[in-house]
């Protein structure tokens, strides 16, 4: 272990965390207006709804594969599944999510740069996003091969006691990784620094796709057409019916 080491996956990960969430409530409050995906749809829809439809359900798979698959304790599921099977189950739904995933990105790449009006209305941070998400997902595909060289689950247990023991402050995170791999840990910087850009780019309408999923508890409404040209009281029962 070195400096370095320690730096990258014992203190940039609360790093990241602390700006990812004070930056967005920051952002949320003061700058609302910017508080979209800034489609450009309008623009050109073709490769948008093929390469949108081909990332988002990619990278949804993805997103929640690796919340639970990292923060599940071992004792959870041990009698269920072992680690190996459970690596191995990972490393298949994970290649084909991650393969849907970098296509679309790759598709939505190609659209923004390719097309001179949507690269006109693009800012550096979205096409800065779309690299840093193409060159993430390459390599958490690279990861599938090394993975399949130790079917025992060694590595899924080692890489998800880091992230346990970084979620719950603990100490000796640094220390589970000593034997992992480069392109593991080029992989955990990078999607540590997704969340970091994460207040600063579009991605903020993430937020508020997770919090649509409120619309489902919420009462209720009563609406009325106009084209019916009904009376205001045409819903007041009739006091006279029956006398």
């Amino acid at each position: 272990m070195n400096a370095l080491d320690t730096f990258l996956f014992g203190i940039y990960p609360y790093i990241c965390g602390a700006v990812f969430l004070v930056g967005s409530l920051i952002r949320f409050d003061r700058d609302q207006y910017t508080w979209k995906s800034d489609s450009s749809q309008l623009l050109r829809t073709g490769q948008l709804r093929v390469g949108s439809y081909l990332f988002h359900i990619g990278v949804l798979f993805l997103f929640f594969g690796h919340f639970f698959g990292m923060l599940t304790p071992h004792a959870l599921y041990e009698h269920f599944i072992s680690a190996g099977n459970k690596q191995l189950m990972a490393m298949v739904s994970g290649g084909i999510a991650g393969t849907m995933a970098f296509i679309g990105i790759a598709v939505l790449l190609h659209r923004r740069l390719s097309d001179p009006r949507i690269r006109l209305n693009s800012r550096t941070s979205d096409i800065v996003l779309l690299w840093l998400l193409l060159v993430q997902l390459g390599l958490g595909l690279a990861t599938i091969p090394m993975s399949a060289q130790h079917l025992d689950g060694t590595m899924m247990m080692a890489l998800a006691g880091w992230a346990q023991h970084v979620m719950t402050f603990q100490g000796g995170a640094v220390e589970l990784l000593s034997h992992v791999n480069w392109v593991f840990k080029l992989h955990m910087v990078l999607g540590m620094s997704v969340f970091l850009i994460f207040p600063f780019t579009r991605l903020v309408h993430v937020w508020s796709g997770f919090a649509s999923a409120t619309y489902a508890l919420r009462p209720y409404q009563v609406v009325r057409s106009r084209k019916l040209n009904l009376p205001a009281d045409h819903l007041t029962p009739d006091r006279h019916v029956g006398h």
